[in-house]
């Protein structure tokens, strides 16, 4: 495994972050474990998670099977640096009580206290903003993070679905209070069919020293070889990769990747990874495995050398934006 700094600190992670989203909806604690214990087996000491994943009226759940694998001992929870969020409603009927939701102060109190009894620790090294909270100003945000800061409870913060001027808006109050670090990451929407962070949110993140945790690296299963596993027969596309494939140019979009993959010999999700990896910024993609031969195939794509000739003929199926303003003005 490799390692880089996390951002502008001191702490070393791997260019692989463990995404934790299928322990408990899709993959039971049993085997959820065995992927964590194979994760860190390979070096992955980076894993993410957030309160309300488990969603419905299991809100939780995926904090707690984390907890009682940390649990077992073995140095799993020194060895390991565990982020999760802040944000989302966690009442399991979707009606929350005022101020059980949200980035008011009393809410991250609150939220703080619950996600450490659920993980069966004293500290939170990263504590994410799951999103903006448009109602709460960034001075009040801070004075509860340097509080917990203070009180050991965590050692970091970082942000989620940001945009750029809200990056910038919330670590120029960190500056201006004085005394706090301000936000070290940013966990985002990126990945080759989905460039618009390249716009705002990571020229900010890069401005201010923010690690890149790009999500969804492969796009809901869009860029895993989707067509190829339909034409064998296997799993069929879901969701958002679904609705994608409907549209007869994206579809086309899709078989030229796949085909230009097929020629270079390498597999479509491990070279969406790779490629996330050569990205300015990125700290490493999140991989949610429901499997223990997914997070198998998604190591190899550290060590995935890409070809300049098929960078290049990436970018001309994924064009992205290009830089901000020049993209959207002159």
């Amino acid at each position: 495994m490799k390692y880089t700094q996390l951002g502008r600190t001191g702490l070393k992670v791997s260019r692989l972050v463990l995404g934790t989203m299928n322990f408990g909806p899709q993959t039971d604690e049993a085997d959820s474990h065995a992927i964590m214990d194979a994760a860190l087996d390979a070096g992955i000491n980076f894993f993410d998670t957030a309160n309300v994943y488990g969603w419905g009226e299991n809100k939780g759940r995926t904090e707690e099977i984390i907890g009682n694998w940390f649990a077992k001992g073995g140095d799993r929870r020194d060895k390991t640096v565990i982020a999760t969020k802040v944000y989302g409603n966690m009442a399991a009927d979707g009606d929350a009580w005022p101020n059980h939701d949200k980035l008011s102060a009393v809410n991250i109190r609150r939220a703080v206290d619950a996600s450490l009894k659920r993980l069966r620790t004293d500290h939170i090294d990263l504590y994410q903003f799951h999103h903006i909270d448009r109602a709460t100003g960034s001075d009040e945000i801070w004075q509860a993070i340097d509080t917990l800061v203070q009180q050991g409870k965590v050692l970091y913060a970082g942000s989620s679905n940001f945009p750029g001027y809200k990056i910038a808006q919330a670590n120029e109050t960190a500056a201006r209070r004085g005394g706090t670090i301000g936000l070290v990451s940013e966990q985002c929407l990126y990945n080759l069919a989905e460039r618009r962070a390249e716009m705002e949110v990571i020229p900010a993140a890069q401005e201010y020293g923010l690690g890149v945790i790009p999500w969804s690296p492969l796009h809901g299963g869009l860029l895993g070889g989707v067509i190829k596993k339909e034409v064998r027969g296997g799993r069929r596309a879901s969701g958002r990769a679904a609705d994608t494939l409907a549209d007869p140019a994206k579809r086309a979009q899709i078989q030229a990747y796949e085909d230009l993959l097929d020629k270079h010999g390498v597999e479509p999700g491990e070279a969406a990874l790779a490629w996330l990896l050569t990205r300015p910024g990125v700290t490493g993609p999140i991989v949610g495995p429901r499997t223990a031969e997914q997070l198998t195939s998604a190591l190899r794509a550290v060590e995935l050398e890409l070809s300049d000739e098929l960078l290049a003929g990436l970018d001309e199926i994924f064009p992205g934006p290009g830089p901000s303003p020049e993209a959207f003005a002159w």
